[in-house]
């Protein structure tokens, strides 16, 4: 699971780790539909990705 949140300030979504706590403007996606995540004309996504501890 992911968290997908708007800025509309900023005209972003981003795409990130699952929310610990909710937060406005902010949904809970699995990841067949976060692969589909786009935005509206002229915002920007962003896609946080989760960094393997083995590395």
């Amino acid at each position: 699971m992911l968290t997908l949140t708007f800025d509309y300030a900023d005209a972003m979504a981003v795409l990130g780790p699952l929310a610990v706590q909710h937060e406005p403007h902010s949904y809970d996606l699995c990841a067949r539909h976060a692969g589909r995540v786009s935005a509206p004309v002229g915002w920007q996504v962003v896609r946080h990705q989760l960094l393997d501890p083995a590395d």
